[in-house]
This record gives C-alpha cells, structure tokens and sequence, in this order.
C-alpha cells in the first residue's frame, strides 16, 4: 500500500486487478490498497456477457456506478424484486444499506467504473447467499 501523502498526488497506472468478494476480477484504482485513501474509492468493473454479482449491500457506504460501455441490468430490494437497466452514459446511485447485484445479461460486455463513500470497496460487504438463488431464477427466466 502506497501511503497518503498530502504533499503529493497519487497516480495508480492501469493494469492491476483484484478479486472482490462480489465474485468479479476489478481493475484497481485509487483506493486504501493503492493510495492509502480513507473516504472515498474509484475502481473499474468490466463484466463479460453474463455476468452477475453475488447478491451483497455496502453497510454504510453509498456507491455511484457510471457505466462506461454497454449496457447492464442492476437487481435491488430486500429480495432483489426490483430492477433498472443501464446503458452507456447513464450513473446508478445505490443507497447504503440496498441488497443489489449487478447482472449483465445484455449479450455484450459492459464496463463499469465504481465509486464508494469508504477507502475501499471491499470495506462493509454484507454477501447475502440467501439471495444468489433468486438471481440465479432470474437469469434462466
């Protein structure tokens, strides 16, 4: 980790990747890991055709997903019963504290670009198993 230094601009050159416990592969950006940064994180989500999330909410912690390329559909709700489709251009705010999954069932890959109100967007991840069922049902219907 590159601590923060507040003298200094930190740049994190593209090329790094990491494993969320969402279930995808991020492009790093500036986070805790990579600069030190304690309020705030960007990071890029591509997804492949097909892709969902496991279902999850950030306990306290809003997220803004502007969606660079494609188009994708985000499941939300206590039960994931809600749905809203995304293209190209378009900004997402997710509440804090709103169980959702991202679902690209577009046919066509999709890439996001993630902010967090925390320095990481791994930091307050609640998975809710219980809920990957009801996604699962959704993609084969």
């Amino acid at each position: 980790m590159t601590l923060l230094d507040p003298d200094r601009i930190a740049i994190v050159k593209p090329g790094g990747t990491y494993v969320g416990k969402q279930g995808f592969t991020y492009g790093a950006g500036a986070s805790a890991e990579t600069v030190g940064a304690t309020r705030i994180c960007m990071n890029v989500l591509p997804m492949p055709p097909g892709a969902r999330a496991r279902a999850h909410y950030h306990e306290g912690i809003e997220t803004i997903a502007y969606l660079l390329e494609g188009r994708c559909t985000v499941r939300f709700g206590q039960r994931l019963e809600h749905r809203v489709e995304l293209s190209a251009g378009e900004q997402g705010f997710v509440p804090a504290d709103l169980p959702h999954a991202p679902c690209n069932d577009s046919g066509a890959p999709c890439v996001w670009l993630v902010v967090h109100s925390s320095g990481s967007d791994q930091d307050g991840i609640v998975m809710l198993p219980e809920l990957d069922e009801v996604l699962a049902r959704a993609a084969s219907a």
